[in-house]
């Protein structure tokens, strides 16, 4: 049996020292960037204390507790609750870490709108200021601008303030700091689960540029390019349209990508140069020629399948070899060269 005195004096293979190093190396080796698991111990009114087993307790100021603003450190956070925290500066002269809820929250928002992009999702914001450029609004937390060219609603800008807006993503930049929206293109998108090419709809002109002229058709503007005004030439769209002109014309594409609507007067026309010499009788046909459109367009479109299907087929017989033919295999270089042209 040994005694207190032989147990005390047991070789252990390392100083009190050396155990005291290793022990500091392996419990207070924190740096800036990483993400710790901490809990809170004491809650101040303009921040908060939290245990992550440094040898200080780290300190978490009220403005990195949220990517929102928060009143009191209490929105956020409770006594004992264990989370993660974002370390954001190195220790101070007394050995303290400074924290950040913030800043994961941050990471996390700008991974969350990138896949939104790439689902093309459309996303529903309130509007919480406004400047001479556009709008802006917050998306899973972080600032988002509106520019002033794609916000599609008839009330004074600075009147935006507090409404609820439908907005797909234009641009999501991390590093750049820059999230860009579009409220015209969400409403465009929605408006064309409604609408067809070769449909007649009834809109007003809302801006006239040289070339061509702005229609709104129910809330949505499509472009009336000039070349698709009329058969004759134009010069201008002036000499055709008016500012708040009531019009009737033809869908001939529909880009939700872009977010575009082309629309045709031109396609209505009973004889060419109609739409200068008499407007009613185009607006009154046109149903009747938007019919004639479609299927001159559907004709043409079973035009190309059989020329491409009479194409194919002799090209498809040739390549399949008779059945006492041998098919030399074409060396490496022609294989090639194929490849590259």
């Amino acid at each position: 049996m040994v005694n207190q005195t032989e147990t005390r004096n047991v070789d252990i293979g390392f100083t009190r020292e050396e155990f005291a190093a290793l022990l500091e190396q392996y419990d207070y080796r924190f740096s800036p960037g990483e993400i710790v698991v901490g809990t809170v111990f004491s809650i101040e009114p303009k921040g908060a204390l939290i245990d992550i087993g440094a040898k200080t307790a780290a300190y978490i100021p009220l403005q990195e507790l949220s990517i929102n603003r928060v009143e009191s450190p209490t929105d956020v956070l409770k006594p004992n609750e264990t989370r993660e925290f974002f370390i954001l500066a190195d220790e101070n002269e007394d050995g303290q870490l400074t924290l950040s809820i913030r800043r994961i929250e941050y990471m996390r928002a700008w991974e969350r709108v990138r896949q939104l992009k790439e689902e093309d999702a459309t996303v529903y914001s309130h509007v919480f200021a406004t400047n001479r450029g556009g709008a802006l609004v917050r998306v899973e937390g972080l600032r988002g601008f509106i520019p002033g060219s794609h916000i599609s609603v008839k009330d004074a800008k600075e009147d935006l303030v507090g409404q609820e807006l439908p907005l797909k993503f234009l641009e999501v930049d991390e590093e750049r700091n820059r999230l860009v929206l579009s409220h015209r293109r969400a409403l465009v998108e929605r408006k064309m689960n409604g609408l067809e090419v070769g449909q007649v709809v009834v809109g007003t002109v809302r801006g006239i540029k040289p070339y061509g002229a702005f229609i709104d058709i129910g809330g949505v503007s499509g472009l009336l390019h000039i070349s698709e005004i009329s058969h004759e030439h134009i010069e201008t769209p002036q000499a055709v349209f008016n500012v708040n002109d009531e019009v009737k014309v033809m869908i001939i594409d529909l880009d939700a990508e872009r977010g575009r609507i082309s629309l045709s007067t031109k396609q209505l026309e009973p004889e060419p140069g109609d739409m200068l010499r008499n407007r009613q009788l185009v607006f009154e046909k046109a149903e009747e020629m938007a019919k004639k459109w479609k299927e001159k367009q559907l004709a043409a479109a079973a035009g190309e399948a059989t020329v491409s299907e009479e194409t194919v087929a002799p090209e498809a017989e040739e390549a399949i070899p008779p059945a006492t033919e041998t098919v030399e295999e074409a060396p490496p270089e022609a294989v090639q060269e194929t490849a590259e042209e």
